[in-house]
């Protein structure tokens, strides 16, 4: 039967073999059931070239297995040994200034070269035919963190292979010139061998720094599609990869022939209900069920403890969230805090010397829950009518070319759209996703919609009866950070029934709406358009300013659907009447709400801002963790999950 994996991650080559007994007898006690190893192990594991010692991590796993705790197998690749570095230095990467990196912690390799990928596929093979098999191993993760770290690497197989991107991507220097616009200050490359990769800190084109950061994370692709294909061939159990969800790299791109959506974070307490946007991008990767890595337990540290304290009650919701929202698995780093090394002060469940911290408990809390809840949390899943995109271009385009100071186009779109829905039920999608099923779709700064076919789906969908809500500072850029000289827009002006009259890219919130011929007005922010209407009809105009009268929210009826375009931001509200829907229960702001439908309906509350909330119940309920029977409006304390079933 399926459960819910709650566990961390844990480094026996770190101890004696005898420790790895009593670390058992803990994990039982603080009710992980699953626990990562092998991640940062290759020196242990090949002490010398060609001379492989897994015996120790045999041992380890067969132990785990026997206790009944399941093991997620880690390729070593992120963090090669000194030999292998010191013999082979083209391995180590190269930073911008032409010094190639020293060996002095992690994350050390070039993604482009040929001895390091052999290397990788050596050891990642030997621990294929260990482990493919074993049945204590449930899953495997490649590599550790996969990003292009400092700009990525600018060896010279790294600007060859750069060069010959660009060549397969553009032909010819005059088809990239004119792509990019170079003829402006005379910057025409005659060759593909005259583009220099950028270095950051200086004023650089954006189309150049766009294709850089698009060709190293290409390589990072190919890298991690290697390892999965050895693994692929010895293992029939899910293999992922665990990364940030910042979306620089493709989550799509990366994940396209892995088998589940991975993920780390270390937000501090008061961000908690921030990260439900990733867990709603997660859930939409792979359409299953995916798996946290990594969190913290308490603090994050290097040599010292940081990220603040986390009240009493921190641990145990942000174990609960990703549960709730369709994860499977919550991992904390780590489980034994390191007698040294560079991570000394990190938290963890259980101290240098074997004792559990206070948040331990917290762990164990939610462990024992989610036992209880098994057949609910694993037969039932998060099902959405309403999406938010959330593009990897648009990721690219807004660190290159973000047109507006101090924009940030995931966190805007984390804080000032998503955190609108906190009460409904929301999946967060990339451009290569299916629309199918949804009703709504919501594309804020979509800088780059004419993608990977969006243009044409979109467009199918919304005449099949879809509502976009789209704009504003969408499709307004191409896949290479450039403008459209034609319009404003690739091709939303006709879509939607308008002309651009006047755009104003500032970020100040000093505009409002009022609704066209009606009562009410509201808060605008975030770069300004306003419009003619060419068909289409106005559902709010300017309040104030120098657009005054003009709308700033239109609607255009499309086949079935409608296009409805944002000049601006409008405030929560305005968005949620967009949706169509209702929220899944009357609630507090400081409340997420989740409904699970399957074999088992249920609605899971989790107060995320350490203080009393409300929930407006719409008739009596089971509440799961505590037996009672809750009915009306119910006061949620701080820190509270609430599991409720109908009755």
């Amino acid at each position: 039967m399926k459960k819910i994996y709650v566990g961390a991650a844990y480094y026996p080559e770190m101890w004696e073999e005898s420790e790895v007994d009593r670390d058992i007898v803990r994990m039982k006690e603080a009710g992980v059931n699953v626990v990562r190893v092998a991640e940062f192990a290759w020196g242990k594991m090949e002490p010398e070239e060609g001379k492989f010692d897994l015996g120790w991590l045999e041992r380890a796993v067969d132990k785990l297995h026997k206790a009944g705790i399941d093991v997620i197998m880690c390729t070593p690749t992120c963090t090669p040994p000194r030999w292998l570095l010191d013999k082979y230095p083209e391995t180590r990467t190269v930073y911008a200034d032409g010094t190639r990196t020293e060996v002095f912690s992690r994350c050390h390799p070039c993604k482009s070269s040929p001895v390091m990928r052999e290397k990788n596929r050596i050891i990642v093979t030997e621990l294929a035919k260990a482990f493919g098999k074993h049945p204590g191993v449930i899953g495997w993760q490649i590599d550790n963190e996969i990003f292009p770290y400092n700009e990525g690497c600018y060896c010279p197989l790294c600007r060859s292979g750069f060069r010959a991107y660009l060549k397969e991507k553009y032909g010819t220097p005059e088809n990239l010139n004119a792509k990019w616009g170079m003829q402006r200050w005379s910057l025409e490359y005659k060759s593909f061998d005259d583009v220099l990769p950028p270095v950051r800190g200086r004023w650089e084109h954006p189309s150049l720094q766009t294709e850089w950061t698009r060709f190293h994370c290409k390589n990072i692709v190919s890298y991690v599609n290697e390892q999965a294909e050895i693994l692929h061939k010895y293992t029939s159990v899910p293999v992922g990869t665990d990364m940030m969800a910042t979306n620089l790299l493709s989550y799509a791109d990366i994940n396209e022939q892995l088998d589940v959506a991975q993920f780390n974070h270390y937000e501090p307490a008061a961000e908690l209900a921030r990260i439900t946007f990733c867990y709603d991008f997660l859930r939409t990767i792979k359409d299953k069920p995916f798996w946290v890595t990594e969190t913290q337990v308490g603090w994050n540290g290097s040599t010292f403890a940081e990220f603040g304290y986390r009240p009493e009650g921190a641990c145990y919701i942000n174990t609960w969230l990703p549960v709730a929202r369709g994860g499977e698995m919550v991992e904390y780093w780590l489980f034994r805090a390191h007698p040294n090394g560079h991570e000394l002060a990190h938290g963890s469940l259980f101290n240098t010397a074997g004792r559990a911290y206070r948040v331990t408990e917290e762990v164990a809390r939610a462990a024992a829950e989610f036992e209880k809840c098994r057949s609910l949390l694993t037969g039932s899943e998060v099902r959405s009518k309403i999406a938010i995109r959330y593009s990897s271009t648009a990721v690219i385009n807004s660190v290159n070319a973000p047109l507006l100071k101090n924009y940030d186009y995931r966190s805007t779109l984390i804080d000032r759209v998503h955190a609108a829905f906190r009460h409904y039920n929301v999946d967060v999608i990339e451009t290569n996703h299916a629309l199918d099923g949804y009703d709504v779709l919501f594309s804020p700064f979509l800088s780059t919609v004419d993608e990977k076919g969006l243009k044409e789906r979109v467009i199918e969908w919304v005449k099949a009866g879809g509502t976009w809500v789209v704009g504003p500072m969408s499709d307004i850029m191409t896949e290479y950070s450039s403008k459209y000289a034609n319009a404003p827009y690739s091709f939303l002006e006709e879509l939607a029934g308008v002309y651009t009259k006047y755009v104003l890219p500032v970020a100040n919130d000093v505009y409002r709406a009022k609704w066209a011929g009606g009562e009410g007005t509201f808060a605008l922010s975030t770069c300004y358009s306003a419009y003619e209407l060419k068909g289409a009809e106005a559902l709010a105009v300017y309040e104030n300013g120098e657009f005054a009268g003009l709308p700033v929210i239109t609607q255009h009826r499309v086949g079935k659907g409608k296009v409805i375009l944002l000049g601006t931001l409008p405030e929560a509200d305005v968005l949620r009447s967009f949706s169509g829907s209702a929220p899944i229960l009357p609630a507090s702001d400081n409340l997420v709400l989740t409904a699970r439908s399957g074999s088992g309906n249920a609605i899971i509350a989790v107060e995320t801002e350490n203080k009393s909330g409300v929930l407006v119940l719409d008739g009596a309920y089971k509440e799961m963790l505590s037996g009672r029977t809750l009915e009306g409006s119910v006061s949620v304390a701080p820190y509270e999950v609430l599991v409720l079933v109908k009755e």
